[in-house]
């Protein structure tokens, strides 16, 4: 509950600053766009940044326990045992809270009777479609208004010339979506009902909204007098709807002082960097929480580091590698390799091999192979723990007895599976997703749509009989030649969904082959990382690098996935693409 209230708090103090840096500073310039942003960054600095909390951590030095004996030196005397009287108390953030939620549910109401309120006045309304705005012409005696891209009026107020300065200007509202700004204001109200300084915020941006409209209707349009003599006409109506954009507001006065204005100089806009400073000590005062933390004996521990360096012959190891194995191995391990004896077979298989092994401390050992079959894998094991050095030679068998050359002691590892002892299988490689069949696509009756008939434009005044009657007549001649179009479409639309049905069923075949595929790698896969984990433990450094490969491989797998999504998504959107225009066309057409 505290919490809350401290949000409430930080957030109206916020809006305050906002306000009144706007209200000093930045009311009377002409710079309406970039107040209109200022206005709406207010709005979201004061909920954004009372969440943002830097933690910072202060260290102290542990407070000292006091010992047992300390509190036996004094003398024990019987105290006076008190007894809580209970009493009837008041719980003042609830009742806060209560009145809170008593006000946000009537303003929410009121919000709801207020887009009701809207419903009613268009419903059942005829809606004239113009370019990107819907004209709505209403009997009611309401303030012409915008709502998003909804345009409402009773043209028989009002003369021609009236009528086309309200127009213009509620057009500005309407392609600058001003109604955004509007209904975010309003939300706030609900919000922040018990704060009247977000009623005098709601109301600066109401302001600022008229104050863009105004200038950017009087550049369209020649008489700007006449603008302003229609700002006078009427001032006061029966009724307006509380969530749209009005044409008439309460203030006239400084709307017409404000179109008369010259531009604001350019310095002026050095009063929207103010308002910085006051929010750096907004952060630096109220959003650092310091938290003490005691100091602690901190022990250090010295952590084992074992690493395991594999140096692996096959039976296709060539001459040349098996020489850079002795040189990998002195250079990093100052271990003397030798190798010797070395026979293969027709195929240039290793059949026998004899590998000698001394370190610098005397200690020697020794592996060697032979026979007229390949080798099976051996190799050299160097594991490093705490810098000593430990060598072993394993094999996968092909020994039946320990050998011992002249008077040197070496030590021979035997097993029995298919892997060498401490020597880590290669890890299985995913499959490769197949791609979406491509190739050359049909082309469209009209490629860019410009061979497309062009629909008619209405006349402006629907009651001139002759213009209307041409207008017919064109439009008549229009859907003739959409009509003649509409075959040509058709079997281009059947042609390429023929062709992406067949792709389509090569692809889904190839995908599950895939399935299957990407099944027996995971099987591997897991098999894999068992024997990873049973022979090196999951600590191990060679055990963390075969699963950091394991999520290289996954992730390129997934990126693999997403980029063919992708590729689906975007030929299904070219697909649509053609389709929509088309169809938009041919709405256009018939709205007119």
């Amino acid at each position: 509950m505290e919490a809350l209230f401290i949000f409430i708090a930080k957030s109206s103090g916020l809006l305050m600053l906002f306000y009144f840096a706007y209200y000093f500073l930045l009311r009377k310039d002409t710079f309406f766009n970039s107040n209109r942003w200022f206005l709406l960054a207010g709005l979201i600095s004061s909920i954004v940044l009372p969440l943002i909390i830097y933690t910072k951590i202060v260290w102290v030095d542990p407070t000292p326990v006091a010992s047992f004996s300390q509190f036996t030196n004094y003398p024990q005397m019987n105290a006076p045992q008190s007894v809580a009287i209970e009493s009837f108390t008041i719980n003042w953030d609830y009742v806060m809270f209560a009145v809170y939620v008593i006000g946000f549910i009537a303003f929410l109401i009121k919000f709801g009777i207020d887009f009701y309120s809207l419903n009613l006045v268009l419903k059942g309304k005829k809606v004239q479609q113009q370019a990107d705005f819907k004209f709505v012409d209403i009997n009611e005696n309401i303030a012409p208004f915008s709502y998003f891209d909804y345009i409402v009026y009773n043209s028989s107020m009002y003369s021609a010339s009236e009528l086309e300065n309200i127009v213009e200007h509620e057009k500005v509202h309407s392609e600058q979506n001003h109604t955004i700004d509007v209904l975010i204001s309003r939300v706030f109200c609900v919000l922040f009902w018990f704060n009247p300084i977000m009623w005098l915020y709601k109301k600066a941006i109401l302001q600022n909204l008229e104050f863009i409209a105004d200038s950017e209707a009087a550049k369209k349009i020649s008489d700007k007098k006449a603008y302003q003599y229609t700002l006078l006409k009427i001032t006061t109506h029966e009724s307006c709807v509380a969530i749209t954009n009005h044409f008439y507001q309460s203030l006239i006065k400084k709307r017409i002082v404000m179109l008369n204005k010259n531009q604001s100089k350019k310095w002026n806009y050095l009063k929207f960097y103010a308002i910085i400073p006051a929010l750096v000590a907004f952060v630096l005062i109220f959003q650092i929480e310091t938290i003490a933390q005691e100091k602690k004996e901190i022990k250090e521990v010295s952590e084992k580091k074992q690493e395991i360096d594999i140096y692996k012959i096959k039976k296709s190891t060539t001459d040349q590698e098996l020489k850079e194995i002795t040189e990998k191995l002195k250079q990093n391990h100052n271990v003397e390799v030798v190798i010797s004896e070395v026979k293969r077979n027709s195929d240039n298989e290793l059949t026998a091999i004899k590998v000698d092994i001394e370190q610098g401390t005397g200690e020697a050992q020794t592996i060697q192979i032979e026979g007229n079959n390949p080798i099976k894998s051996c190799g050299i094991i160097v594991t490093t723990d705490n810098g000593r050095k430990k060598i072993n030679v394993v094999t996968d068998g092909a020994i039946d007895k320990p050998i011992v050359i002249e008077n040197r002691t070496f030590e021979t590892k035997v097993t029995q599976s298919n892997d060498v002892a401490g020597l880590a299988p290669t890890p299985p490689t995913p499959p490769t997703p197949p791609a979406f069949p491509t190739g050359p696509m049909p082309t469209p009756p009209v490629p860019d749509l410009s061979g497309l008939p062009k629909p008619p434009t209405p006349p402006v005044n629907h009651n001139d009989k002759a213009a209307m009657k041409k207008f017919e007549k064109e439009m008549a001649d229009f859907e003739k030649k959409m009509e003649a179009f509409e075959p040509d479409m058709s079997a281009y639309e059947k042609e390429v969904d023929e062709i992406m049905e067949k792709r389509s069923a090569i692809f889904d075949k190839e995908m599950e082959k895939y399935e299957i595929a990407m099944e027996s790698f995971n099987s591997d896969m897991e098999k894999y990382n068992q024997y990873m984990e049973q022979q090196y433990g999951a600590n191990s450094q060679q055990y963390r690098t075969d699963m950091k490969l394991y999520d290289v491989n996954m992730k390129q797998h997934a990126q693999e996935m997403k980029q063919y999504e992708k590729e689906m998504k975007q030929r299904e959107k070219e697909m649509k693409q053609q389709e929509k225009e088309m169809k938009n066309r041919e709405k256009k057409s018939k709205q007119s």
